[in-house]
């Protein structure tokens, strides 16, 4: 036998991503050695795997789909013998798959990954960035150890263990002329153009803050890129709500956003670590959240500026 779990690994990344280059991405290996690894799997397997359609990327041959099973087996069986070797003696090492919410991902997951592969050397890290929807998903089918995400609309099934609370708050351009303002009600926010947060669950929440008012919102645009509405925003389209507080103030285009409190006491979303609970967790499991609790809290978010708080909460 002289294929490798690496091969095996690159040939499951492949197939699921339906091409080399969008696994290339997603395991953050070069197209090359993922093309060679698979090259030299079919030449060993003596079978063809795939088949290669230069429009439409790669699908798997009859053969593929049925050694594509046998591969996760293997791969499954590869990481519990690490996971085996770490209970036995006392080490944290193995495969993390980490999924995390995709509104705060790119602030939080580089500095969570980083940190925890170089406290722990012997772990991989293999991030996932998804909705909430897509985040429960995946950790019922097993396919992600844990994630960070919110606490909203969560199953009984599922554990969640709080970090930090993010309070929703107002953004707006820096030339519109609440911009002067400390504060602002969301009476005043209901008869301006609202820039929605349209992915699933999340705009659930936004449009409750205004249900419980007994408001309305005014919706200019319904989008799921947090990019394109923060430009949006500086360009005085309209205003969005939002809990992440990303440290930068600019939008991609240079022009500027500022966050204003939402006077009144509003419904907070609480940031924490997400798992099925009828697993007992693994020891790299139970390291990681121990490392988050530790890295993660009120007072610190990783890329993320200090909630805007009053604790009169009136304006």
């Amino acid at each position: 036998m002289r294929y490798t779990l690496r091969q095996i690994e690159y040939f499951i990344a492949t197939a699921e991503a339906g091409s080399i280059t969008l696994a290339a991405e997603r395991i953050n290996i070069s197209q090359p050695s993922i093309s060679t690894a698979i090259s030299q799997l079919e030449a060993e397997l003596g079978a063809q795997l795939f088949l290669r359609r230069h429009a439409q990327g790669l699908s798997l041959t009859r053969t593929g789909r049925e050694l594509l099973v046998e591969a996760k087996q293997l791969m499954d069986q590869a990481q519990r013998l690490y996971l085996a070797a770490s209970e036995a003696t006392d080490t944290v090492r193995g495969t993390l798959s980490l999924g995390c919410l995709v509104t705060f991902a790119p602030m939080v997951l580089p500095e969570v990954t980083h940190s925890f592969s170089t406290e722990y050397p012997g772990v991989r890290v293999m991030p996932q960035v998804s909705d909430h929807e897509k985040l429960l998903h995946d950790l019922e089918r097993a396919e992600l150890d844990i994630a960070l995400s919110y606490d909203l609309h969560l199953p009984d099934e599922y554990e969640f263990v709080p970090l930090a609370e993010l309070p929703p708050h107002a953004l707006i351009g820096a030339n519109d002329p609440l911009a002067q303002e400390t504060a602002v009600t969301l009476q005043e926010l209901a008869e301006q153009n609202l820039i929605l947060l349209d992915l699933p669950i999340s705009r659930d929440y936004f449009l409750a803050l205004f249900a419980r008012m007994g408001l309305t919102p005014r919706i200019g645009a319904r989008l799921q890129q947090q990019d394109v509405i923060r430009t949006m925003v500086a360009n005085r389209f309209g205003y969005s709500i939002a809990n992440i507080r990303p440290r930068s103030t600019l939008a991609l285009d240079g022009k500027s956003v500022r966050r204003l409190r939402i006077a009144g006491d509003h419904k907070p979303v609480r940031l924490g670590l997400l798992r099925v609970a009828r697993q007992a967790p693994t020891r790299l499991v139970s390291t990681f959240m121990d490392h988050c609790a530790a890295l993660i809290s009120d007072g610190y978010i990783p890329g993320m500026e200090p909630p805007i708080l009053d604790p009169r909460r009136v304006r």
